[in-house]
């Protein structure tokens, strides 16, 4: 479904710390240093991986979609939850039998081009929409995150150590030998963001506009230590540059020439489009639950 390029949108801005941050790389196995350092780049600068904004973003936004409809977000831990398990997929009377079976009515010369078109069709009709922005094991994601790097004038080795202790649950008071400390970066520590959306439709960028913006009002923490008040980040979104070219060759043309030439304008503001973005996916939703209501009224 990617073999043609439609739209682009790109994100730049800054995610800064609101309280300490603890993005764990495990258990260390120096003779000094903290017991639980945080992840670093190779210049032992903090590191916020992409992977771990998107999948907190990811899962705030299942959270919301499941309470409209369970059905709007699949489980992405548990095959027998997904919307397209590999039984679905593969099995006897699965999708890939269907298309086969559906292929018998074409020419032997046109199924070859037609295969690939039935079954994305029916793969999308069937994947959850979180899955459909995110990505899963049968589909590409739209979104990707670059690494978050800390911004290098504003960090001078400023790492805090603090302690923590295990409890035990009988005596509620702390359990012997089980004392440890655990590295922190510090509230205010400024991190580059960049993501990138490609061949979106426009209800996935209004469900993309709804998660962003709980990054920007404090409401999705990063890392571990939650319940102490750790992770808590702010995003602040400089520049959303955005390039639609679906079904218009020459603009497609004009924004490459002008992306070699390094001129702006290849890009709009995306901005403009934030709230018919959202519009369209309340659209979409309020078109599913019409028709789930519609469903649930007939089998009664």
């Amino acid at each position: 479904m990617f073999d043609k390029f439609k739209n682009r949108l790109e994100i730049t801005g800054t995610l800064t710390t609101v309280t300490a941050l603890r993005i764990s790389k495990g258990r260390s196995t120096e003779a000094i240093g903290s017991d639980l350092p945080v992840i670093k780049d190779a210049l032992g600068r903090p590191l916020i991986p992409g992977s771990s904004f998107k999948g907190a973003l990811r899962s705030r936004l299942e959270s919301f979609l499941r309470g409209i409809d369970p059905n709007l977000a699949a489980n992405p831990a548990i095959e027998a939850e997904w919307s397209i398990t590999n039984e679905r997929l593969n099995g006897h009377n699965g999708i890939k039998k269907e298309v086969e079976e559906e292929l018998k009515q074409y020419p032997e010369k046109e199924q070859s081009a037609k295969r690939d078109s039935l079954l994305t069709e029916k793969i999308i009709n069937e994947t959850d929409l979180a899955s459909l922005l995110f990505g899963s094991p049968w589909i590409a994601s739209k979104f990707q995150v670059r690494d978050l790097t800390v911004q290098s004038d504003a960090w001078f080795g400023q790492y805090q150590e603090r302690d923590g202790v295990a409890i035990d649950r009988d005596t509620e008071t702390a359990a012997d030998g089980k004392l440890y400390d655990y590295q922190v970066v510090p509230a205010a520590t400024p991190f580059d963001f960049k993501a990138v959306v490609e061949n979106a439709q426009d209800w996935e960028l209004g469900l993309l506009m709804i998660g962003l913006h709980q990054f920007e009002t404090e409401q999705i923490p990063l890392g571990g230590g939650r319940s102490r008040g750790l992770g808590v980040v702010k995003l602040e979104i400089d520049k959303m540059r955005w390039i639609d070219v679906e079904d218009h060759p020459e603009f497609l043309l004009e924004y490459l020439k002008k992306l070699v030439m390094g001129d702006e304008t290849a890009y709009e503001d995306a901005a403009d489009y934030k709230d018919e973005w959202v519009q369209k996916l309340i659209d979409r939703l309020t078109r599913k639950e019409t028709k789930l209501s519609e469903t649930q009224t007939q089998a009664q």
